[in-house]
């Protein structure tokens, strides 16, 4: 902080050290000055300078300190006062910048949440439709027709459920309910959901759950899972996906394994990142790289340990991690 100090003032220090060389330069010319009086004369001088620099100093850092270390958080009425013209000047200017710019934040604040709420609602709407547009496929008698039809219904159904829960998520501590979710019901009903899909693509299950129940919230936590299953069907061509429940190390676990492309070493530490698809897969235009990315933030909040192994061309493994007595439990037992 000295040495910034010196580098404001540098300009004071320069013009005094050329009065000094210029009164030297004086003396010199003129032998009727004394030069060891004007050497005198610059040492009570310089002693000086250096008194009032460290006072100035001492005043004056702690403000620019204050201001340097200043959090844009901070309400700047906490701040040191003003002891000077210039001061209040700069901390006037802070303080109707910083004003202007929560102004500001606050109306983005707004039009963001509008927007939002328009969107849920606009999604919302578009689902009853789709709930109509799924009834009257039902009733079709073509069944190639019939399953193309439904094939591309279970898209718009997807990404319409992943644009709401992306929505949401930011939002999702409010909206926890923490109860005793049966794993069997929520991956049924999910299966049951993908089969059209499925059954397209010659893709059974092979569900063994050891451990049926688990603390969590069943709404997120079958938005969890449907982000896993769907991306194992996705990225595979047929066979089974295996998927188990057990205990290890006094932990629930629910693995979901397909042998599907998997994943390039490469990729795997990205995979959970916003907006990141296959650098090996380039040619499916359908990946939106968000399925993962929204997976992770809701088993974040669910207090899920997500893990994954996979090779290319052989399958992946994600694995999620429930505490089998964590503190859902606890605020349960209470």
């Amino acid at each position: 902080m000295i040495k910034t100090y010196l580098k404001e003032k540098r300009s004071w220090i320069v013009f005094f050290i050329s009065v000094q060389l210029l009164l030297i330069f004086i003396a010199y010319l003129d032998a009727s000055v004394s030069l060891t009086a004007i050497f005198y004369f610059n040492f009570l001088s310089t002693l000086l300078l250096i008194i009032f620099l460290f006072y100035r100093y001492q005043k004056e850092a702690a403000y620019y300190k204050e201001l340097k270390e200043l959090n844009p958080a901070m309400d700047l009425s906490e701040m040191t006062e003003a002891k000077s013209p210039f001061e209040e000047i700069v901390q006037k200017s802070l303080t109707d910048f910083i004003y202007h710019q929560k102004q500001q934040l606050s109306r983005q604040t707004l039009e963001l949440d509008q927007e939002k709420q328009d969107l849920l609602a606009w999604i919302h709407e578009v689902k009853t439709p789709l709930t109509a547009m799924k009834l009257m496929v039902d009733r079709l008698e073509d069944l190639k027709l019939k399953k193309q039809i439904t094939f591309e219904w279970l898209r718009i159904h997807l990404l319409l459920d992943q644009q709401l829960h992306s929505r949401r998520i930011s939002s999702m501590e409010n909206d926890l309910f923490v109860e005793k979710a049966d794993l069997e019901t929520i991956i049924f009903d999910e299966i049951k959901t993908l089969q059209s899909w499925c059954i397209q693509k010659g893709i059974g299950f092979e569900v063994d759950l050891k451990e049926q129940f688990v603390w969590s919230d069943s709404k997120w936590l079958s938005f969890v899972i449907r982000q896993f299953l769907t991306n194992a069907v996705k990225y595979s061509e047929s066979g089974d996906i295996e998927i188990k429940s057990f205990t290890e190390d006094g932990m629930i676990k629910l693995s979901i394994t397909d042998y599907g492309v998997g994943i390039s070493n490469r990729d795997l530490p990205r995979i959970f990142e916003k907006g990141f698809t296959s650098t090996s897969n380039h040619h499916n235009q359908a990946a939106t790289g968000m399925g993962l990315y929204l997976a992770t933030q809701a088993a974040n909040a669910l207090s899920i340990t997500i893990t994954v192994e996979s090779a290319l061309s052989k399958g992946s493994t994600f694995t999620l991690t429930f505490s089998k007595t964590n503190q859902f439990t606890n605020v349960w037992s209470m």
